[in-house]
């Protein structure tokens, strides 16, 4: 399904008090809670032929797959805060679909470890598991809930005004960046000495890009308590996000719309006063909102002379990119029923040390897979089957250095050549050989298979090295002061991951935090009333 109306038909018509450029979460969130808590029209700008970023699904021979909406915490319960924003923005339209007890199984070689719902179900299954490492287990649970609740006030100075920000940002980001300077591996291993235990806590990190050697503590803390309440998927599929936040956007006179590359962020003296597509036309508004990743804004979108005067070419060169991908999209024409595929992700490791596995793997890609992640988008939505009558649908995931494809960097989409698909078929079948493993019953049943990689990310996303995350999330990363919603060139914001961290979660509040920064209001309380208003509205009318 293609959402948003396309520039290349109906182009650009009227006054908008601000320009989005991508329509990614971040910047869906950021036009919507501007147009309905303050009566913006806001024009949205995405270089792609329909809406919603790594929300979007795709579909092929008959297929649906989701490119990154694998699944979301925090917004089973109607009072958390997650919850609140997207039932405030969408109207109450999005619907969720609980996963289930069990929301991510950790398998290390034959072993499988259940990470289940509930912080206390979660502590007591891993003590199953480790009865030797309870008190372990506990404080690892209690360092985590720590380090996020610490992270809310990090998180909170960055919408504060310029002279408020000078005088607290102090207190606000010390007592979050003793956690954030410290890795994962540090950090567990100040928990405990059981290397199975610490393998099999930092299984999820795949959900931010890097291993535990290398990966801040506070982004594992913010992932791993985003799932202690379990996992959900949204009813109808990941494009049911976009879909439903658009209504918002238009509803105060806003438009989003697909095929509208933009080249340049116009800036006159000191302020940006517009943008330029890619075909030169000029669309002016006093406010110029970026979505599209500080790589790509920095790096290209703002004009060199520019991006080199106020410091950014600099801090560029210090904040490197997440990890990339590939991706394997399978077809099956049965059921998830008929074929018992669960709701359950699956993360599979070769064995105990992520950070020796990613080593050996990154510099030779016939290393064993570091991590194979497999999702079962079509058994998590209840209305896949009304969609997609006997069909379902997995995706297979590891990581992928972007150098082992920057020599087809440049070459166009499905027409790379003939070593870039033999590459290409190598991976698919060892993630075909790593599904089978795990689910034999699939063997003969694949009906259609393709893999995407990082120059698929990097054609679709715009994303200069593929990267899947923004920026990597190392502990220097939380150090960055200046990546937050505000920049020194007035009228230009900052918006999604890149001021906030990863996954949709993490996007979505980095929408929260410039709606407010531009507003320059919290707006915490008019989410929670307008989500308040929205189950008044449903209860009413049920």
């Amino acid at each position: 399904m293609r959402i948003g109306t396309s520039y290349k038909q109906h182009g650009i018509t009227g006054e908008y008090d601000a320009i989005v450029i991508g329509s990614g979460i971040g910047g869906l969130a950021s036009a919507a809670l501007l147009a309905k808590h303050a009566c913006k029209r806001v024009l949205v700008l995405e270089r792609h032929y329909t809406a919603g970023g790594f929300t979007h699904t795709f579909t092929r021979k008959g297929y649906e797959w989701d490119v990154g909406v694998h699944y979301i915490g925090e917004v089973t319960h109607p009072k958390a805060m997650l919850r609140q924003v997207f039932d405030d923005i969408t109207g109450g339209a999005l619907e969720w679909a609980d996963m289930g007890e069990v929301y991510d199984t950790i398998v290390i070689g034959d072993d499988r470890y259940d990470l289940v719902k509930g912080r206390d179900n979660f502590r007591r299954k891993l003590a199953e598991y480790f009865p030797g490492e309870r008190e372990a287990i506990d404080r690892y649970v209690a360092r985590v809930k720590a380090t996020v609740r610490k992270g809310q006030a990090y998180f909170m100075h960055k919408a504060l005004p310029g002279p408020i920000a000078m005088m607290a940002s102090p207190f606000l980001r010390r007592p979050l960046l003793r956690e954030s300077r410290q890795t994962t591996a540090e950090v567990l291993a100040e928990i405990t000495d059981n290397k199975r235990l610490r393998a099999v806590l930092a299984g999820q990190y795949g959900d931010y890009g890097l291993p535990p050697g290398e990966s801040s503590f506070f982004m594992h803390s913010l992932v791993v308590n985003h799932y202690f309440e379990g996992g959900a998927y949204p009813v109808g599929g990941s494009q049911r996000i976009a879909e439903t936040i658009l209504p918002v956007i238009e509803a105060a006179g806003g438009k989003v719309l697909t095929n509208a590359e933009v080249a340049e962020i116009l800036v006159d003296g000191r302020r940006a006063v517009g943008v330029r597509l890619a075909d030169g036309v000029e669309v002016r508004a006093p406010a110029v909102i970026s979505d599209a990743g500080v790589a790509l804004t920095f790096g290209r979108l703002l004009p060199k002379p520019i991006a080199d005067r106020f410091g950014f070419t600099e801090r560029l060169s210090r904040t490197p990119p997440s990890v990339s991908h590939v991706s394997l999209y399978v077809g099956l024409e049965q059921t998830a029923e008929q074929l018992g595929l669960g709701k359950t992700n699956l993360w599979i490791y070769p064995d105990e040390d992520h950070d020796a596995s990613v080593a050996r793997y990154s510099a030779d890609p016939e290393a064993p897979l570091p991590v194979a992640y497999i999702s079962f988008p079509s058994a998590k939505d209840p209305d896949f089957q009304r969609r997609y009558p006997g069909k379902a649908t997995i995706e297979v995931v590891t990581l992928a250095p972007w150098e082992w494809f920057a020599q087809w960097d440049g070459t166009r989409w499905n027409k790379r050549g003939d070593d870039y698909e033999a590459f290409k078929q190598r991976l698919a079948d060892r993630l075909t050989a790593e599904l089978l493993r795990q689910c034999p019953q699939l063997e003969g049943n694949i009906a259609h298979a393709e893999l995407s990689t990082p120059l698929s990310t990097k054609n679709f996303a715009a994303h200069p090295r593929g990267e899947i995350y923004g920026l990597s999330h190392t502990p220097d990363r939380f150090e960055q002061r200046w990546l937050k919603p505000t920049t020194p060139i007035r009228g230009l914001y900052l918006t999604g991951a890149d001021i906030c961290s990863a996954g949709i979660g993490g996007a979505l509040f980095g929408g929260v935090i410039t709606a407010s920064a531009m507003l320059k209001r919290s707006l915490q309380a008019a989410i929670t009333e307008g989500a308040a208003a929205v189950h008044q509205s449903q209860r009413t009318a049920a």
